[in-house]
């Protein structure tokens, strides 16, 4: 039995040699025609092999820069992630701690306090995160560098201690009553947690974070509470620094995306990637053509970051009007750059450019709750800070702070601390 259609429609396009009387409609034709106008070419309307080179060219190269700024924040945690691994840390097993000094590259820590990277796998269910009373600082971020959740002061308990639930995605099970709950949009998530405690130093600090327990909400096994590593081995990378002009770029956000599950409202830059060679349970094969195209998308989108990260063209950016400080974060209504009616990719690229992990809590600026992060680039009268001078920084006092304030100096190459430079801070400065 044949198969019958209700309709079937043929459309076959020809070269016309009828004239167009419509102006608006002869002009059109007549730039298409003429190639002195454009730089492609068509014969009655249609391309030249040239033209079908070079336009599909253009859009990949279009696609591939729009792909790599988009997914700059997801490649960024990869390799923070990676670094993690190299250092010792082991999802679920071993935990890691960090001093962030010029040792390491890090994107833009705080040498003031350690900090404690935990990094979870979900594939096997929901992680339980119980933190204790105090003041202890946590943040939640997946694969994709998404915000999932806040703990401890930031969060939900504000700073009374609680249980804390991470769930993976595609979870449809119950919550239990008592528990804070976030959801992961990957199987693998990092949890950044530090610990800023009024009296005893870095080493009571890094208890505080080591009192954390983690354990499996289901436990089918006997588990083993983690262990602890040190992170600060000389030469450990967090950043995607060495990545971000090559293929090595392309190849790790490739990895990525074949190990985690899709991300929904990722469906459109999944198809863009696709077009490019990067899809989901198929190989990662570029050739030639191809290969040059990611490069050269790789190199540009790294030098459009970096020129919205150091000359940032918006208005808003100014803290004062009379200087040159500049707002690091130029969304901070949520912590995840949304705006009512779309997500500001702009402020998302400059930030994640240059830092790491988002939150609501990071990026409020409300008196008494927030926290202020103020980038400087610049001398006074608008020149670009140099490694080679000195520059003097008066600092007016009291810091209006409640934990602590600082001034941390980093190398703008690779976001990370400047080895060997020495602040002088007034003797009568206030820390508490």
């Amino acid at each position: 039995m044949k198969t019958q259609l209700t309709t079937i429609s043929l459309f076959v396009y020809v070269a016309s040699c009828t004239q167009v009387t419509s102006d608006t409609s002869s002009t059109k034709i007549d730039a298409i025609k003429d190639s002195s106008t454009s730089n492609y070419k068509f014969v009655n309307g249609y391309p030249t092999p040239e033209t079908v080179q070079k336009a599909y060219d253009e859009a990949d190269l279009n696609r591939a820069i729009q792909c790599y700024r988009f997914f700059y924040p997801t490649v960024s945690i990869m390799a923070t992630w990676k670094g993690n691994l190299k250092g010792g840390l082991i999802p679920n097993k071993v935990f890691g701690i960090l001093d962030g000094t010029p040792q390491q590259l890090v994107f833009t820590p705080n040498s003031d306090t350690r900090y404690a990277g935990l990094g979870f796998d979900l594939s096997e269910g929901p992680m339980v995160v119980e933190l204790p009373p105090g003041p202890i600082m946590a943040a939640a971020n997946d694969m994709n560098q998404l915000y999932i959740m806040d703990m401890g002061l930031p969060g939900p308990d504000k700073g009374k201690g609680g249980k804390h639930l991470i769930l993976p995605p595609g979870y449809s099970g119950a919550v239990p009553a008592g528990y804070h709950a976030g959801k992961s949009t990957t199987n693998r998530v990092l949890l950044l947690l530090r610990a800023i405690p009024l009296q005893g130093g870095p080493e009571a600090g890094e208890a505080m974070m080591k009192s954390v327990k983690i354990y499996p909400l289901h436990q089918t096994t006997k588990w083993t509470s983690p262990s602890w590593v040190n992170l600060n081995t000389p030469g450990l990378d967090f950043t995607p620094v060495s990545w971000e002009d090559n293929l090595k770029y392309w190849e790790e956000l490739y990895e990525l995306i074949n190990t985690e599950p899709p991300y929904e409202s990722y469906r459109v830059m999944y198809g863009e990637l696709a077009e490019l060679g990067i899809e989901k349970g198929k190989p990662f094969r570029p050739d030639a053509r191809m290969k040059n195209i990611l490069e050269q998308a790789a190199r540009t989108g790294d030098a459009i970051l970096r020129v919205e990260s150091f000359a940032d063209r918006r208005p808003e950016k100014q803290v004062w009007k009379d200087r040159q400080w500049e707002w690091a974060v130029l969304r901070y209504d949520n912590g995840t750059f949304d705006t009512k009616g779309y997500t500001d990719l702009y402020a998302r690229e400059k930030w994640f450019y240059q830092a790491q992990i988002e939150s609501p809590a990071m990026f409020n600026r409300a008196p008494g709750a927030g926290s202020l992060y103020w980038l400087g680039t610049k001398d006074k009268n608008g020149n670009y800070l140099d490694g080679s001078k000195t520059y003097k920084l008066t600092v007016p006092l009291p810091v209006p702070d409640k934990l602590f304030w600082s001034i941390t100096i980093y190398d703008n190459l690779s976001r990370s601390e400047m080895p060997r430079i020495k602040i002088k801070l007034p003797c009568d400065h206030s820390m508490n």
